[in-house]
């Protein structure tokens, strides 16, 4: 069956699929009336006037009249603070233990009745009546909480709602949240804090998606500071950005205000460098997983490929127009009745040996692996799921049902270890059919529905690594959760090799086992630029590996689109092609022979870079840092970059301004102190400023690093170092990791050094031992150019 019939048969199903939708969906609103608390009288508290202190390690526990709040600045700087005995555990998002509290770090009482803990990196000041604020060690403040505001019920057996007010300079930007279409600068609005399905393609205007995080990062003259709210109950994030001068000349401080509908009121804060916040935040909830260095490479998917010979067709269209692709990713539709772990043999046969067949000429098959399982007994997956126990029920002990594509499906409680080691064995079967990687989909999670949230109950029972709750805590953390069952399984079954697994939802922390894209973004020019808004904001959340999808999900791109969008993404971390069933097609050639060529270009300039972005991803399993970072990542003071959302830095060493607007062929590109280079023309520009370049439809603006040492594939094959002419008297440098395999071999980082010297770039590799030549083929680009005027 080709792409037109599994439309049409998706067509047929829909019909049948609502009214067992809304059937369940009735059923989910009964199992939620007995399973909550009824409504009722609340009772409004807040701290109180402060009663007393007692110092502890890296801080104390401020005592108020009706609360108390611990105070801890932990070794490295990071500061926590939890009220009403929330500490730092629990928590879905850390990596281990909390590091531990910093010794030098102590409690002393400040003015007018308040204590405050002092340490190198930050103080931490209390009020009496129980606001905080953050300052630097030069005195300035970034933060200040109001006293929390909490509501809880009068006659008890619910949680206690609450609400945080804070405070930022009135020149300060928000970042963050999660992927926000509308980003990466967060403007003034309420964002709700709960992973939803956007239900088909969504824009910039589209608000909450598959990823929301309670993780801000401010940035201001004053400096930079992370704040995380570590709850993953429902709520909603209020923005307000400040105003310098307002009123009678005074400022008027941004503001930031979170409502959680229960859960603990607990934060940490990072304060210092975006590279220092991003190190520290990674530290303390995981470093980035690694993706194998195929994975760096251009993929294509499509949901409706028909079959075993569409695939062969679209993967030998690539290969015959010598256009490079390292994998081809499979949707529902090469399952057994959307059925997850298994495979529709009328429509791919022999699977294991398509797999077989690509991978001898490069290309690697990625499976699609949805959350929901058929509720069919008989089914090997179900069954299995049943004996082990590892399904979500409800208040009464009963399976919940939800509607998926497969029809009527259970869900597993991915977070109960048991279920997770489930699981996690299962993906044997898809690594036994050939598969490389994984993708996982609709994992939110999704239960559609006519009317209502289209999720499980709230009221859901959920293991919680054995403390049990429900799924009002449950719901933002289940495909992270899922993402470590997964990974973790993957690991065990197939040791050697890192795993590739990327995730539409997530929550804090998931970086730790792999990325995610951009999920169902509309195909249109708003798309386009909501594309590189959720790759740069999920960066600044500490999720460096992202990519949209490519052309949009929906519709069919014009030539134009599709090639801007092409362009875009041969600079991200995920480069991949992908679209809905019944819409329009992505392959290059789809488009005409100017595109094709264009797109052939960007094809060849991302696998010459391919070096560089195997270094930037091991870089981020190190560092934190995204391989996309904004204008003002190495200046957060500069007020020119901090406004500029439509360009951005890959690593150190480029500026990439992609092309985001219908007709455009010239574009203003803000630059970052120093010199830069047009890497087609050859052209130097001096920074700080902005200046306007060509942006023909074959190419958009990319400009190198006055100094840089990049690692590039050069016309053997082999690597080798593009060194950038630094300015007279300055030095340059740059990082390499050379490519070791897919395996576990501890990246090796080396450091090269660049320096103009009588006319000539030399570039030394820096060794602990002192400096030595290179031992890759170095090549000078840049000597001699000069700005214009």
């Amino acid at each position: 069956m080709d792409g037109r019939g599994l439309a049409g048969s998706v067509r047929t199903l829909a019909v049948w699929r609502t009214l067992r939708a809304a059937r369940l969906a009735w059923r989910r609103r009964r199992i939620d009336a007995r399973g909550l608390p009824a409504g009722g009288p609340e009772r409004a508290r807040v701290p109180g006037a402060v009663t007393g202190a007692e110092p502890l390690p890296g801080g104390g526990v401020v005592r108020f009249a009706r609360s108390e709040l611990r105070v801890c600045v932990v070794a490295g700087g990071a500061v926590f603070w939890g009220w009403d005995g929330a500490g730092p555990e629990p928590s879905y998002a850390l990596a281990g233990a909390p590091p531990a509290p910093d010794a030098r770090a102590s409690l002393e009482p400040d003015k007018d009745g308040g204590w405050r803990v002092v340490s190198e990196r930050v103080t931490v000041e209390v009020s009496r009546h129980g606001a905080v604020a953050v300052r630097t060690p030069g005195g300035v403040v970034l933060r200040r909480e109001l006293p929390p505001r909490w509501w809880e019920p009068v006659r008890g057996g619910g949680p206690a709602r609450w609400a945080q007010r804070s405070e930022v300079a009135a020149d300060a930007r928000f970042f963050g949240l999660g992927g926000r279409a509308s980003g990466p600068r967060l403007r003034n609005g309420t964002y709700r804090l709960w992973n939803t399905d956007p239900q088909g393609s969504f824009g910039p205007g589209d608000d909450p998606l598959s990823i929301t995080m309670p993780v801000q990062l401010v940035v201001a003259d004053a400096g930079t500071h992370l704040v995380f709210l570590d709850n993953s109950w429902e709520g909603r994030v209020i923005l307000r950005e400040g105003e310098e001068g307002a009123g009678s000349g005074h400022d008027r401080p941004g503001t930031s205000e979170v409502r959680m509908v229960g859960g603990p009121l607990r934060c940490w804060v990072i304060v210092g460098k975006p590279a220092r916040v991003l190190a520290r935040w990674s530290r303390l909830t995981g470093a980035p997983a690694v993706p194998p260095s195929w994975a760096l490479g251009p993929q294509h998917a499509r949901w409706g490929f028909g079959g075993e010979e569409a695939v062969r067709r679209i993967a030998g269209g690539y290969l015959e127009r010598d256009l490079p692709l390292s994998a081809v990713h499979l949707d529902i539709d090469h399952l057994d009745g959307h059925r997850v772990f298994t495979v529709d043999r009328e429509r791919f046969p022999a699977l294991p040996a398509l797999a077989e067949e690509l991978r001898a000429a490069g290309v690697r098959l990625v499976s699609i692996v949805d959350p929901a399982v058929r509720a069919e007994p008989g089914s090997a997956v179900y069954d299995s799921g049943v004996a082990a126990g590892a399904f979500v029920r409800d208040g009464r002990g009963r399976e919940v049902r939800g509607m998926v594509w497969p029809g009527e499906c259970a869900y597993p409680d991915f977070t109960d270890p048991g279920a997770r080691d489930w699981w996690g064995g299962l993906y044997r079967e898809r690594l036994a059919q050939g598969f490389s990687g994984v993708w996982h989909d609709m994992n939110e999670p999704v239960s559609f529905a006519p009317f209502g949230d289209r999720t499980l109950p709230r009221s859901a029972r959920h293991a919680l690594e054995g403390r049990g709750g429900d799924h009002r805590e449950a719901h933002n953390v289940y495909a992270l959760t899922m993402a470590r069952a997964g990974y973790e399984g993957l690991r065990r079954l197939r040791p050697a090799e890192r795993p590739f697994l990327f995730s539409r939802s997530g929550w804090a922390g998931m970086q730790r086992y792999g990325g995610t894209w951009s999920g169902d973004v509309s195909s249109g020019w708003p798309g386009l630029r909501a594309s590189l808004s959720l790759v740069l904001g999920l960066g600044l959340c500490g999720v460096p590996y992202s990519g949209p999808d490519v052309g949009g999900f929906d519709g069919s791109p014009s030539p134009e689109l599709y090639l801007r969008w092409f362009q875009l993404a041969a600079y991200l971390p995920l480069f991949r092609t992908h679209a809905a069933i019944g819409a329009g097609r992505r392959e290059p050639w789809e488009f005409g022979p100017a595109v094709l060529e264009h797109a052939r270009a960007a094809l060849l300039e991302r696998e010459r870079l391919r070096p560089y972005f195997v270094t930037l991803a091991h870089l981020a399993g190190l560092t934190g840092a995204p391989y996309v970072r904004p204008l003002w990542w190495g200046a957060p003071e500069d007020r020119l970059l901090r406004e500029c959302e439509d360009a951005f830095l890959l690593g150190d060493a480029l500026l990439v301004a992609p092309v985001l607007a219908r007709g455009a062929v010239r574009r203003p590109v803000p630059l970052p102190k120093g010199r830069w280079y047009d890497t087609v023309t050859g052209r130097a520009y001096d920074g700080p400023g902005q200046v306007v370049l060509d942006a023909p439809l074959s190419r958009v603006p990319v400009l190198a690093r006055a100094g840089s040492v990049v690692p590039v594939r050069g016309a053997d094959g082999g690597l080798e170092l593009e060194a950038w002419a630094p300015v007279g008297g300055r030095r340059g440098g740059g990082l390499v990791v050379a490519d070791t395999g897919d395996g576990w071999e501890r990246a090796e980082v080396e450091r090269f050094a660049s320096r103009l010297v009588d006319g000539r770039v030399k570039v030394r590799q820096v060794r602990s031992d002192g400096s030595g030549p290179p031992r890759w083929r170095v090549r000078v680009r840049g000597l001699g150019a000069e700005p214009a005027g």
